[in-house]
């Protein structure tokens, strides 16, 4: 299993950040790289607890669906989402919400399992993990922006 951590300090309010990381609509804008459309579930709009996305995107020139359904919520603190239907073994992303000094610390702790075992294990090693902490870097900048300009 491989886990990403990240932290990102944002200054905006928790609620405006936690709010902004359930958007479906900014989570397109950040994946706009990868052509990431929601196309089935929730589809617009903040996504709630039991709810699910389906996510279709290109990642590695092939266009790939992911349905995640949030699975945990503690407004404003705290969610998860997970993987329903996709083409990891296993994908588990938790959020986490923090104020601190007028700043709101966001922290990202992405676990996940490749399938076909040393084959899938090589190509993290090799590209998947750099790929998906890039592409999380960049929703969290657009989450920053977004946050810090309230303009959602």
């Amino acid at each position: 299993m491989t886990t990403i951590n990240l932290t990102t300090k944002i200054k905006a309010s928790k609620q405006t950040v936690f709010d902004a990381s359930r958007n479906i609509d900014i989570h397109q804008k950040s994946a706009s790289k990868t052509s990431e459309k929601a196309i089935a579930g929730i589809t617009s709009g903040l996504i709630n607890l039991n709810e699910t996305v389906t996510w279709r995107g290109k990642h590695f020139g092939f266009y790939l669906t992911h349905k995640s359904r949030i699975t945990a919520i503690d407004f404003y603190d705290y969610f998860v989402d997970e993987m329903e239907r996709g083409k990891f073994k296993s994908f588990r992303h938790e959020h986490f919400f923090e104020q601190q000094n007028g700043f709101t610390v966001m922290k990202d702790k992405l676990q996940y399992e490749t399938p076909f075992g040393i084959f899938g294990e090589l190509f993290d090693i090799l590209f998947l993990e750099k790929h998906l902490t890039h592409f999380l870097l960049e929703r969290n900048k657009i989450l920053k922006e977004v946050s810090e300009q309230s303009k959602f």
